[in-house]
C-alpha cells in the first residue's frame, strides 16, 4: 500500500511541494532558508538563529545518527519547520537517545 502525502510546502508564488510530516504537524507560515551541511542536523534544529524559519536540508538523508540531549545548542528549539528529502526513523549511533520525530 502506497502512503499518501499528508503535508504541503506552499511558496509565496503558489508553488506547492507535497510530502509527509514527522514531529510537529501544525500549519505554519515561515521564512524558508537552506542548509547544505551533511551533518549537524541536531545543532541546526536547536540553533536560535533559525527561530521561526523552515530549514530545507540539501543533504538527501537526515536522521541517521538520531538525537542526543548533550548536543543541543539550546534547551528549547524554536525552529519553524524542517524539510528533508528522506528521513530515517531508525538511527544507528551508540549516543542516540531518540529520533527526530
Amino acid at each position: 500500500m502506497k502512503k499518501t502525502f499528508d503535508r504541503k510546502l506552499i511558496l509565496e508564488d503558489g508553488t506547492e511541494y507535497c510530502g509527509y510530516a514527522f514531529g510537529d504537524t501544525d500549519d505554519k507560515v515561515t521564512e524558508i532558508v537552506f542548509n547544505t551541511s551533511p551533518v549537524g542536523y541536531q545543532e541546526i534544529l536547536s540553533d536560535p538563529s533559525y527561530t521561526y524559519q523552515t530549514v530545507v536540508m540539501s543533504y538527501p538523508l537526515i536522521g541517521n545518527y538520531g538525537i542526543n540531549p548533550d548536543d543541543f545548542e539550546t534547551s528549547t528549539p524554536t525552529i519553524g519547520g524542517f524539510a528533508v528529502r528522506e528521513y530515517n526513523d531508525f538511527p544507528s549511533n551508540w549516543r542516540s537517545e531518540k529520533t527526530l520525530s
